[in-house]
């Protein structure tokens, strides 16, 4: 059963110092997770919505080499990158213009990436920290309480619970951090992993379209 939003305050307010700022530090974490979470769910989706956009109106690519095909998203970028590539080595035979073409491709791969992983790191560091913050506040804020009864001559319950009820604030505050944010880095880290198959899948079949609109031109000009 949750506590009551009251006794919440009560528990802030039984805690020590550490303890207190330990909270303020977890609901900082929370909302950061959050605007983290959103934000990389929207950014994702407009990534996709653009790869999709532009695999659909994307035709020829070798007769691109004089005009760079418009669009945003990675797949944009790799084309572009392929294309400024196979220019670059036209005058060479075909062997060494796929090859300069492969290679910026997986440059592209490599860049793009970045693009795909980026605030996973964060998101994961707050899924990782946050439990145990939470359980450093409560050990602290444990020792503290034992520690202010120590030298009484006689030790009741109601002298310890304030202390130990504000100490357990700051457990119920890392867990209630890290479990919406481990389910949300989960469902983000997998669509991540699919997005990069699609990226890669996408080079893999731009190199190999490059490669025989190459060969075809080079037998109707031949």
């Amino acid at each position: 059963m949750l506590l009551p939003f009251a006794s919440l305050i009560s528990a802030f307010a039984d805690s020590n110092v550490a303890g207190k700022l330990i909270v303020i530090c977890l609901m900082v974490f929370s909302v950061l997770a959050w605007t983290t979470m959103l934000g990389k769910y929207l950014t994702m989706n407009k990534m996709r919505d653009a790869n999709l956009a532009f695999e659909r109106q994307l035709g020829q690519v070798v007769s691109l080499i004089n005009r760079i095909p418009p669009g945003r998203g990675p797949y944009a970028y790799l084309t572009k990158e392929a294309i400024e590539a196979y220019a670059r080595a036209r005058n060479s035979n075909s062997t060494n213009r796929i090859g300069h073409v492969e290679n910026a491709l997986q440059r592209g791969v490599a860049q793009s990436l970045g693009r795909y992983e980026a605030k996973m790191v964060l998101l994961g560091s707050i899924v990782t920290g946050a439990p145990f913050l939470g359980l450093l506040g409560t050990v602290w804020g444990v020792m503290d309480a034992f520690g202010a009864i120590a030298g009484q001559q006689t030790a009741t319950l109601q002298m310890l619970a304030p202390g130990v009820s504000g100490a357990l604030l700051t457990t119920v505050a890392g867990l209630l951090v890290a479990i919406p944010s481990v389910f949300g880095y989960n469902f983000l880290l997998s669509q991540t992993k699919i997005m990069v198959t699609e990226l890669e899948n996408f080079a893999s079949t731009l190199a190999d379209r490059i490669e025989l609109e190459a060969r075809e031109e080079e037998m109707t000009h031949g």
